[in-house]
This record gives structure tokens, C-alpha cells and sequence, in this order.
């Protein structure tokens, strides 16, 4: 949230909503699913910390058939396993694309499969969050009634979140949606001249970009799973010292259980940082994170960095731009870096992205007075 420049809303909020809202991410850019991801892990993280509460997770993928492995799949199970009472997944689809000239039968056979699950979920009140992932070009291709979906989640349990991706969303969709976030693509072709490849950068004022990069984070986790040794994932998150963060406890969980697998760190005051309002203890919280990340840029040890809200970190001149520059040029080809957060003018390193996906807010429930909420949100 913005006042006189860049702003970081910390964890420690003193209200949260009950009502559960209707979330979509569509468009063409990249991030939408993995936006879905993001929630999935944070939504984990608060029923682990609040097991008292009823914070079970449906995760339902269309589009995403059986036959072929996933990234994120490895973390998903052991979450899974570590807490069977928290999560549940169901894919549907053939894993692989097709456009409206190639629909068979079957498709729409998993399609009203998928359907059916989450319409099932929705009445049962088991749930506190569903995740209809790819729904959007489900409903773009024909495959699913607009009219009994969307009337379907109008008439959803007042708590419940519905969280739906893809392209293609149906303005029938988008008008009851609570959220509508649109990921642009950018394209930067100096990345290209510099023969740059594996830095992804997520900005805009809507929301999805931390929790992109979340949702990135757990697929690279899965990766670093299901092929012990091939990478390893550190995420660094700068503006969001304390506590209170519901992904934490998700991302301790697969720490114990993979400790060679994911690194976590968070740099920063307990508190809203405005360019107005500066520390001295916040360059140093700032400089203290680069160290990290820098260092762990260099080292080649990881193959997904996760460098969560740098960009207004930058922007409220908090760390210089050329020295972050100079660190991404020189990296390694195999390691990918996520970067995130809003600003008000692109630092540099923009050039060197090879993935930009620019966040727009079409309809945010936060700017009609509607709380965050714990376990979505942050």
C-alpha cells in the first residue's frame, strides 16, 4: 500500500476480515498459478500454526492431467504427509495444450469431473480456502457451464476463499470477483542482447507478486524434492521484520523435513517503512539482506533465489541499484531469481529480466474498506 511513495504493509495487523472473498488471476503474463501456489502455502502455514481453526486447503488443477510430473508436486506431498488434515489435491485434464479445435470428449468428461469435486467442496464447509487452478480457460474453451459456475460461487459459505486462475476469464466471472488481478507481460530485449535467461520480475499495484513468488518458491521446493541434490532454494524477503507471517510455519515444516532443500530469511523493522519515515536501522536491515543475497547469488549453491519486495526496497533508496545489477549479470546461467514488489521508477536491473510480468489491479476488496486476511493475504 502506497502513501508518499512505497510502502510495505508488515504482518502485524491489528483486524482481519471474516468473509471469504472471490479471487481471480488471469492474463497473459506469467504468475497466475503460481499466485494460487503462494496462498496454498500461506493458507498451510496458519493451520499449522491455528490447528484449532478449520483451515483445510482444496487444490484443484485443471488442465493438469495425471500422466505428467510437476514441479510443485513433490512439496505438495509432503506437505501432504507432515499434515494430512490441512491439504488435498485432485488434478484433472490432460497435462498437456490444446485449443478449441482439439476438445474430445474427454476433456469434458474432466472437466465436469473437476467440477463436480469442487462443487462438492464449496457445500460441505470443509474448507477454508479452494483453489480452482486454470478454471479460467476451462470455462474460456466451453468445457464448463459460465452461468452454473458463476452462480455456484455467488451462493459459496460466507468464510469461504475461492481462489481462480488462467487466462480467459469470462466477464460473468469477473464481475462477482472480489479480486481481479491481470498479469502483463513486458518484454525487455536488451535481456536478450546480454544473453541473460532465468530472471523473473513481478511488479504492479495488484496483488499476486509476493505470493507468485511464493508459489515459485514451493515449485522450485518440489524440484529440490523429488531430485535430491539438484537445487536448492533460498528465500529472502526484505520490509517484513517480526512475525506473524503465515507462510512461515509451512516453510519451517519443509525445513525440517528437507533441510538441505530451502533457506529462508527476512530482513527489516517490524514496521511500515515510507520514504518520509526512514531509519537508520532500515539501510542496515537492507544492506544486511544483500549480503545474504548477494553472496548466495555468487555461490552458485542455489538454484531459485527468491528476492521478495527488493524492487520498493530500491525504490525508497534504501540499497543502490548498480551493485545489484552487477551481481545478476555475473550469476550463474542455472540459477533463476525472483524478484518482486511495487515501485514508482524501474531500477536497471528491469532491463536484464527475461520474464516481467506487470500486476494489474482491476478490483481489490482492500480499497472498499474489506480487511486483510491471515492465511491469504500474508
Amino acid at each position: 500500500m502506497t502513501r508518499n511513495g512505497i510502502g510495505i504493509r508488515t504482518a502485524q495487523v491489528r483486524q482481519e476480515r471474516v468473509t471469504g472473498q472471490i479471487h481471480v488471476y488471469d492474463g497473459a503474463g506469467k504468475g497466475k498459478s503460481q499466485a494460487a501456489l503462494g496462498v496454498v502455502l500461506r493458507s498451510i502455514g496458519l493451520g499449522i500454526n491455528a490447528p484449532e481453526n478449520q483451515n483445510r486447503v482444496l487444490l484443484l488443477r485443471f488442465l493438469k492431467g495425471p500422466e505428467r510430473d510437476y514441479d510443485e508436486d513433490g512439496a505438495i506431498t509432503a506437505l501432504q504427509r507432515g499434515f494430512p488434515h490441512l491439504i488435498d489435491q485432485v488434478r484433472t485434464g490432460r497435462a498437456e495444450y490444446f485449443g478449441a479445435d482439439g476438445i474430445t470428449a474427454f476433456d469434458r468428461a474432466e472437466a465436469l469431473r473437476g467440477w463436480d469435486v469442487a462443487k462438492g467442496a464449496i457445500a460441505s464447509q470443509l474448507y477454508s480456502v479452494v483453489v480452482l487452478d486454470e478454471l479460467n480457460p476451462v470455462l474460456d474453451l466451453g468445457l464448463l457451464p459460465v452461468d452454473e459456475v458463476v452462480n455456484t460461487l455467488k451462493n459459496k459459505p460466507d468464510d469461504l476463499e475461492i481462489i481462480a486462475t488462467g487466462r480467459g476469464a469470462p466477464q460473468k466471472l469477473l464481475d462477482i470477483a472480489d479480486l481481479h488481478s491481470e498479469m502483463k507481460p513486458q518484454h525487455h530485449p536488451m535481456a536478450k542482447m546480454q544473453g541473460m535467461d532465468g530472471i523473473e520480475i513481478y511488479t504492479g499495484g495488484g496483488k499476486g507478486k509476493s505470493t507468485s513468488a511464493l508459489g515459485k518458491a514451493l515449485k522450485a521446493i518440489g524440484r529440490g524434492i523429488n531430485h535430491p541434490g539438484s537445487t536448492r532454494v533460498l528465500i529472502m524477503q526484505w520490509l517484513k521484520g517480526g512475525s506473524g507471517y503465515t507462510e512461515d510455519a509451512a516453510i519451517a515444516a519443509l525445513q525440517n523435513s528437507y533441510p538441505d532443500v530451502v533457506d529462508h530469511q527476512r530482513c527489516g523493522r517490524d514496521a511500515i517503512v515510507w520514504r518520509n519515515s526512514r531509519q537508520e536501522l532500515d539501510y542496515v536491515e537492507a544492506e544486511r539482506g544483500w549480503e545474504i543475497a548477494k553472496t548466495a547469488i555468487a555461490s552458485g549453491l542455489y538454484k531459485t533465489i527468491i528476492l521478495d519486495e527488493l524492487n520498493p526496497t530500491v525504490d525508497l533508496e534504501l540499497l543502490p541499484v548498480e551493485p545489484i545489477v552487477q551481481a545478476l549479470l555475473r550469476k550463474p546461467r542455472d540459477t533463476e531469481i525472483i524478484i518482486t514488489g511495487r515501485c514508482q521508477n524501474q531500477p536497471g536491473y528491469f532491463d536484464l529480466a527475461t520474464v516481467h510480468s506487470e500486476v494489474y489491479c482491476h478490483k481489490h476488496y482492500a480499497n472498499h474498506g474489506v480487511e486483510l486476511k491471515r492465511g491469504v493475504d500474508f
